[in-house]
């Protein structure tokens, strides 16, 4: 984990809506050094830096839901969609995976770039005529849109690069290791 800067921990308590005072208690720190921190006037341990960062994130975790944070709608490709129109979407959108969506509906696989790529070098000539069914990986997991963002953090944590997010039996969304980064660290990415 990279280690916060005295801005972005600043952001994130903003975020938070927390006083200086408040997150020092729950940091166990003094607010005289959150104080300081913010403004760069002093050089903490990492230790110290990583207390408060853990204290803010913790409670940024606790309140916000899957729903709150989940992209939407999600782009998807479908079993049948040619290999190079799916390439194509990943390329021109920066992502390093898509959903592969059955009649937009059943959660049935994931294309990595990974698959794309040992695609192309395995069936060099006939990589034109795949299609996204012939090297997608395992679906990505679900998760419902209630769930509590500690928990996505949790299972992202385990080398999932992403999950797609559900409320009443449809696929609403979905929430990728960068967009977590982008809440823990309060800043685009």
């Amino acid at each position: 984990m990279p280690i916060p800067t005295p801005e972005e921990l600043r952001m994130l308590r903003l975020k938070t809506g927390l006083t200086q005072a408040e997150v020092a208690r729950r940091a166990g720190v003094s607010q005289s050094l959150i104080a300081r921190i913010e403004s760069g006037k002093v050089n903490p341990r990492v230790s110290t830096l990583m207390k408060i960062y853990q204290a803010l994130s913790e409670l940024v975790e606790d309140e916000l839901t899957a729903r709150d944070i989940m992209s939407s709608p999600v782009i998807y490709v479908e079993p049948r969609t040619p290999l190079v129109e799916a390439t194509r979407i990943m390329w021109e959108r920066g992502f390093s995976q898509l959903p592969v969506l059955q009649d937009g509906v059943k959660n049935v696989g994931t294309i990595f770039e990974d698959d794309v790529l040992h695609a192309f070098l395995r069936e060099s000539r006939r990589a034109a005529n795949l299609t996204v069914a012939d090297v997608m990986s395992d679906p990505l997991p679900l998760v419902n849109a209630e769930t509590r963002i500690g928990k996505v953090t949790r299972l992202l944590s385990r080398g999932i690069p992403a999950v797609l997010v559900e409320s009443d039996m449809r696929i609403v969304g979905i929430i990728a290791k960068s967009d977590i980064a982008k809440l823990l660290l309060g800043r685009s990415l």
